[in-house]
Order: C-alpha cells, then structure tokens, then sequence
C-alpha cells in the first residue's frame, strides 16, 4: 500500500528513471542505439548528479552540430551556454583526452604504414574538431614505427607557419628516417591548399637528400580527410 502524503515517503525526481533507461539501453544495444544528445546526457550525469540535463544536452548538440564537437569544443565556447560549468567542461575533456589516447594507443608500437585506418583515426579525433590550426608531424623510425608525435606549430583560423627547415631539423634531432605531416582544417572542409600542397613539396626537397621519406600530408577536418599521396599531388 503506497504511503500518505506527508507520512515521510518522498518520491523519486522524474528524472532518475529515465538515466536508468538509458544506462540500460547503452549496456544492451551500445552507443550506435544512441542519439547524439543521449550519449551527451550519459556524460552529464556524471557532472550534474541532481538535474534533468536533456535540455542541457539538447542545448548543446544544436549549438555545436554533434557529439564530437561538443567534447571537443573549447572552454571559453562552452561556458558560454548556460548551465555549462567547470564540472561539465572537465568531464568534456577527460572524454576527448581518453578518445585521443585510445586511438595514439591503436598506432604506437605498430608500423604506421600497415595501420593506416588507425593513423587517419588518430589524426581525425586529435585535430579534426579544433578551432584553430595545428600542424603535426609524426615521426618514424626505419621501421616505420612511431618514435614521437608533436604539435610544431599553432596558428590562426585558416594559417599555420611552417618552417621546413624546422621540420627536417627536428626528424634529424629524433634520428627520424620518414615522416607523415598532419594538419586541420578548423572549415571543415579537408581540400587541400595550393600552399598546403607547395609547403609539403618544399620539405620533401629539403628531407630527401638527408634520408628521411615525407610518407604523405594529411588534412583533416570535421567533413573528413585529404591525402595529398592519394591525391596524387605529391610521389
């Protein structure tokens, strides 16, 4: 028999029961039975343990356009949205830093050229969402095995510097014998530049007489990658 109001029975908030529900149903079916926001919510419980937080999450998704985009949206954007705090930004980023050392975890200790699903994967989830450019060089031993990944340059919205010479003296300062350059496109669109296709040129003539192989530049943006080898814009 349910008990009288006021006898000292307090019912649940609506909200408990429908975390629940969709706990059960990322156990069950897995993230792919999941829309955007959901997954986003399943996030948000963590950080706000006494809210509804589908608005939130709602809120969010349309703003930003998809759950990577969210996780990976900067600080100063997210704050902007009301109901965002340190609490949620943290959880938002301790999300993207474990995506990003799972997918470097699937590259290292592998040669990169047989893991080349894992390498644009890697490269997808570390750049292909920030709001400004980065370029990265990945660096290889002789058996193509990763000795060092590093960000060399940040830049503007649509520009990043790059010094070639830099580039090969740093491959020289890790006895690196191949490369792959990595860079993003913060518009999205992963279509390489004519600069973009000259800087690459300029470093394979600057790394080629010292030994060390450019293996390819990779572009990518939330719309995908570019391969600049398999556009056949460099050999």
């Amino acid at each position: 028999m349910a008990k009288a109001r006021g006898s000292g029975f307090k019912e649940a908030p609506h909200y408990h029961g429908h975390r629940e529900r969709l706990r059960s149903r990322f156990r069950e079916s897995g993230p792919a039975a999941l829309a955007d926001y959901e997954l986003l919510e399943l996030v948000l419980f963590r950080a706000v343990p006494q809210r509804d937080v589908k608005p939130l999450a709602k809120a969010l998704i349309e703003q930003f356009g998809s759950f990577a985009e969210v996780i990976s949206a900067p600080s100063a954007r997210l704050k902007e949205i009301d109901g965002v705090g340190d609490a949620i930004i943290t959880e938002f980023k301790v999300v993207e830093a474990a995506a990003q050392h799972l997918a470097k975890g699937r590259i290292k200790s592998k040669k990169v050229l047989s893991s080349w699903s894992a390498v644009i994967e890697y490269c997808r989830t570390s750049m292909a969402f920030a709001d400004k450019e980065q370029f990265r060089i990945l660096f290889l031993d002789k058996r193509n095995q990763l000795i060092a990944d590093e960000v060399q340059q940040k830049g503007t919205v649509d520009h990043t510097p790059v010094y070639p010479r830099e580039v090969v003296k740093r491959a020289l300062e890790l006895s690196a014998t191949a490369i792959v350059l990595v860079h993003n496109h913060p518009s999205g669109d992963p279509t390489p530049s004519r600069a973009d296709i000259q800087m690459t040129k300029t470093i394979i003539d600057v790394a080629r007489p010292l030994g060390i192989e450019v293996h390819d530049h990779i572009i990518v943006g939330k719309d995908g990658h570019a391969s600049l080898k398999g556009l056949r814009l460099i050999s």
